[in-house]
């Protein structure tokens, strides 16, 4: 049985997991983020928000790989696609919808399991950084439709705006959501998005965020609100400058993955 971490995080309330799918990252060992205790996992409530994070050596490459300011655009891309695969691989573990059938294989008939295509996963890049994660989901995301969303964040206030929508009218009750954004910093953003998926139908224990690197204010304001969510991130980093800005963090990840950094 997995062992979970319990994480207390500055001024938060009961409600937020940490799984060290692996131990917490050593630049975490700081005040605003402190790993208290590890123990043996029973099945964790429902009314406890997760956040997942592999210890997949690969996971350590990549996220070093843009993490180190010397790194090239197309080779930050790279990694950001290559994390994202690996976090949507752990994601979708027993949350993709499966069918039973038979086959005929070369020397015999054989029971086999298929990913249920009558029940794509929904996916919501939030652009533009977002839509990084997902250039390899096709490896892992047999069966999925793509729901874009744009958001701007005002330099000063740190504020969210949104320009682009294109979710559905409604989800079903059933759906089962993925947002991708490389960055969870204050997780003004994201909540929004949350909050305009859950309005349309959805259950927020059906969604799952993608993330590379995430920080404890994010933390805290989506476990506040929504209690069943999973977070799934290469690392949690302690901090948040007054810019909004993750420290360490990647820096601003779509201005590296694009190649339009100042």
């Amino acid at each position: 049985m997995q062992a979970i971490s319990r994480m207390h995080l500055a001024g938060s309330r009961p409600g937020l997991r940490v799984n060290p799918i692996h131990p917490v990252h050593k630049r975490q060992a700081r005040p605003a983020a402190r790993c208290l205790r590890v123990y043996a996992a029973q099945k964790p409530p429902i009314q406890q928000m997760l956040v997942y994070a592999p210890p997949h050596p690969l996971v350590k490459h990549w996220l070093a790989i843009m993490r180190n300011s010397a790194t090239p655009s197309p080779m930050f891309r790279a990694a950001c696609a290559e994390l994202g695969r690996i976090l949507i691989y752990e994601a979708v573990r027993e949350f993709l919808p499966t069918v039973d059938a038979m086959v005929e294989t070369p020397l015999g008939p054989s029971e086999v399991t298929f990913v249920d295509p009558t029940k794509p996963i929904k996916v919501v890049p939030i652009l533009r950084a977002g839509l990084i994660l997902l250039e390899q989901a096709q490896q892992v995301l047999p069966s999925h439709e793509t729901y874009h969303v744009g958001y701007v964040r005002d330099d000063d206030t740190l504020t969210a705006r949104a320009y682009l929508n294109k979710l559905p009218a409604r989800f079903e009750e059933d759906d089962r959501i993925l947002i991708t954004d490389p960055m969870l910093a204050t997780g003004g953003t994201m909540l929004q998005v949350v909050d305009e998926v859950v309005a349309r139908g959805a259950k927020p224990e059906n969604i799952r965020i993608i993330a590379v690197v995430v920080a404890p204010p994010a933390m805290v304001k989506l476990s506040e609100k929504y209690k069943g969510l999973k977070v799934y991130t290469a690392c949690i980093d302690a901090e948040v400058d007054k810019r909004g800005f993750i420290v360490p963090g990647l820096g601003d990840a779509g201005d590296r993955a694009f190649g339009t950094s100042k």
